[in-house]
């Protein structure tokens, strides 16, 4: 489905769906969120405002969108390999493709997608969580507490390296608020509090929750299809 608009003189712009969140998508890569209104992407289109609300109902619906094109470029996993290391290949190419746009972990948070993208992300994941042989319910739980966690560190991450916060994430500005005294164990953490490897923070932290998920493999809950 395409409309047609005309903000002025000359012929009319094509608007549809697609190439909307194409824009969009550009927009935020170079204004970033709090800068994408609705009036900027219709300007940027060459259309009225009006027109966008023919494919969007909202801003949300609009963000959604935006969301679920993140995924479209997520590959499937490995179809040999043990399930834990299947899942932190979809927990990495997750964060690879929110870490693609500027706050793209910020786009994605609190939306709800149906998309044919976001529904085989998590058919996927729960998929190998399943086959492995994790009860429905702990399948379920896992591919929420990873998608949650993936969202969740980006979204710092990139908050941490917005243009223009600089001051907000400042190692400096950490370091002389602790080493007053009264704080030892943060000063001895300081090196890696301060530290901008977040990969590696990314690592750590996906390492501990597959690891919790390897204890509960290990306990015997797993009734599901691979399970004994």
């Amino acid at each position: 489905m395409s409309s047609t608009s005309s903000p002025g003189r000359g012929r009319p712009a094509r608007l549809d769906r697609s190439s909307t969140v194409d824009t969009a998508l550009q927009l935020l890569d170079s204004l970033g969120l709090d800068d994408l209104t609705m009036r900027r992407l219709a300007d940027s289109l060459g259309v009225r405002a009006g027109a966008l609300y023919r494919h969007f109902a909202t801003k949300q619906d609009l963000l959604t969108a935006m969301a679920e094109r993140m995924l479209a470029d997520i590959p499937a996993p490995r179809e040999n390999g043990d399930w834990d290391e299947r899942l932190a290949d979809l927990a990495r190419a997750m964060r690879t493709a929110l870490l693609t746009h500027r706050d793209g972990a910020r786009v994605f948070a609190g939306t709800h997608s149906t998309g044919a993208h976001t529904l085989r992300f998590s058919e996927t994941v729960t998929g190998v969580l399943r086959e492995a042989g994790f009860a429905d319910e702990d399948a379920a739980r896992a591919l929420m507490a990873v998608a949650n966690f993936t969202v969740g560190h980006t979204l710092e991450e990139q908050a941490a390296l917005r243009p223009g916060d600089e001051a907000d994430a400042d190692p400096e500005r950490l370091r002389q608020a602790v080493v007053s005294g009264a704080f030892p164990h943060l000063v001895a953490a300081l090196p890696t509090l301060t530290g901008t490897d977040f990969t590696a923070h990314f690592e750590f932290g996906l390492h501990l929750l597959i690891q919790g998920l390897r204890t509960l493999d290990e306990s015997g809950r797993r009734r599901g299809p691979g399970g004994s």
